[in-house]
Formats: structure tokens, sequence, C-alpha cells
């Protein structure tokens, strides 16, 4: 029997008409980093005594089923996760370009079944009734740009053959760090070393008492994006505003051409007021911690445009 490696797994997913149900066709092969899907139950220590000293045989405890799924943010594929994370797109545009417009905070979000498959063995796990709880991207000067999708699903089910089929599978193209730009009010934001962009859902589950130890749903609470900026300090832009408790908007994207980019935008950002250390004779740097609201006026807190040239998600 041949050993599971990493190299050869298979993650395909399909969004679920029926909460907790994985859909029969309809499934997309995924690039993924890293995966912490699937279910896991813990054992409860006995406490029964006049029985002697040796322990007793423990119970079963409910069943969990939460992790980080590390992606990345490509221009196909990643549309697949900002829907999950906001709910369904609004799309415009004309073959082959296209642009998807998602919206934070709406009422009811979708449900994946995500299937983890290790051929080798086999063995394959399908994660149904899964639901976004927090996105996180951070943004350097260098290396890979990957999203970490934390997930909350209803449960897992193993088996010795796929149940996605043959899933669909588009051509990979990654955004990279170099390509990425933070503007502010619409324009660019110098002096930045690096940035933390998170958005959550704040899921609540719905921890019910069932025969099957697992969760009833998990719904949406109150949405939060956070994050923060770290900048040389070579200006008073950012700490000016702090000072006085104004807002502005924050924007944070990566851009292949005119036709390809992702760009997240805060409409309603107040900034954290820093200390500056001097820890040395290098330069000084500050770190902003930021908080978005709603916009009064647009009425959301964060708008995700991916333009490409996927018809449809």
């Amino acid at each position: 029997m041949a050993r599971a490696r990493g190299a050869n797994a298979v993650m395909a997913v399909a969004f679920e008409a029926t909460y907790g149900t994985p859909p029969a066709s309809g499934f997309h092969k995924l690039p993924f980093v890293s995966s912490g899907l699937g279910d896991e139950q813990n054992l409860i220590e006995s406490d029964l005594l006049g029985l002697g000293r040796e322990p007793l045989p423990p119970s079963r405890d409910v069943v969990n089923n939460e992790g980080d799924v590390v992606v990345p943010v490509d221009l196909r594929n990643f549309g697949y996760w900002l829907k999950l994370l906001f709910g369904a797109p609004t799309t415009t545009g004309i073959a082959p370009d296209y642009v998807h417009t998602f919206i934070s905070g709406a009422p009811a979000l979708p449900s994946m079944a995500i299937e983890i498959g290790l051929p080798e063995v086999p063995s394959y796990g399908m994660n149904v009734g899964a639901r976004a709880n927090t996105m996180r991207i951070q943004m350097q000067r260098s290396g890979l740009l990957n999203a970490t999708m934390s997930l909350i699903a209803q449960g897992e089910t193993k088996g010795t053959s796929t149940g996605a089929g043959t899933p669909a599978e588009a051509v990979i193209e990654r955004f990279s760090q170099f390509m990425g730009e933070i503007k502010r009010d619409g324009m660019a934001l110098g002096h930045v070393v690096s940035a933390e962009l998170s958005y959550s859902n704040n899921l609540d589950k719905v921890e019910v008492i069932r025969p099957d130890g697992r969760i009833e749903d998990a719904d949406p609470a109150m949405v939060t994006a956070t994050g923060n900026i770290v900048v040389r300090f070579a200006d008073t832009t950012l700490l000016d505003q702090a000072v006085s408790g104004a807002a502005c908007e924050l924007s944070f994207g990566w851009q292949i051409d005119a036709e390809k980019s992702l760009t997240f935008t805060l409409h309603e950002v107040h900034l954290s007021r820093p200390k500056l250390p001097i820890s040395g004779p290098g330069g000084i740097q500050a770190t902003f911690a930021f908080q978005a609201v709603k916009d009064s006026v647009l009425n959301k807190t964060m708008t995700a445009v991916l333009m490409n040239d996927v018809a449809a998600y």
C-alpha cells in the first residue's frame, strides 16, 4: 500500500444547494498550500469511582470540523473563495473581460462541499457544510501571496473513491507580492513596509443536540474588517489622521494588467494612534492598526473587485 503524500493531494469544491448535502456534480479542482479541514472527535475521560484504580473506557465527545485552508491569491480560482466569504458577486462585462464585484455584509452566505483526496491510499474526505469564517492576507515586498481561509464545516464523510467526479480545472495565474499597491483616498500610500488585511463573518456555530454530534449550521454575525499597516516614519499623514480620529478609504490591490486585477476597498477606516519606538540607529517604523466600519453613504464596509476571464462564479 502506497503512503499518502501532500504532493498528490487533490482539493475539489462545489457550492451546495442544500446545507450539508454535497452536490452530485459541478466540482472544481482548486490549488491549495495547506489544509486543516477534517472531522475531529475528542475523548472524555471516565469519572466513575468505586471500581479500582485502573482506568475505565472513555466516552466520545462531539464532532468538530473547522480549520485553516491556505490558498494562493490567484486570478481565477480565488473567486470561489471570495464567493464563499462574501456571497455571490455581481458580474458585468463581456467575454473575455469580466468584472466580479463582491459586497460585505450579505444576510445569507453560501456553503461549500470540499473533498480532500489522497489517491495513494486511497482516501477521500468529503467535508460538507463548509462556510468561510475569516480571510487573512499578508502584504509585503517579496514572497508568495497567499490567503488563509478559516472555515467551519458541519462534518466529513470518508470513502475510498472520489465523490467529485472529474472536476473542472482553471489555468493558474497567481498575483505576486511585487504587484501590490495600497491606496489612501484613491492616492498611492508611500513608505509602506508591510500590511495585513483581515475580514471575518464571525460565524456563530449552532450547537444543538443531535445524534451524530455535529453542528446544525454556522450563522453569520457582525462583520469585522481589520488589519494593520507598517510604515517607515517619513511624514505625519497617517499619524495626523489617527490623532484627529478622522476616517479615510483604504484599498489593497494587485494588478497583472488592465483586465486582470484584484482590489479590496475598505470604505471608512479608522486608525489607531501608535507609538514611535526607537530601537537602534536604523529607520523608525510605525504600526497603524485599523478598523473598518460601514460607510453611511455606500451602506457597506468592504468591496472586493476581481477582474478576469471567468464568466461566472
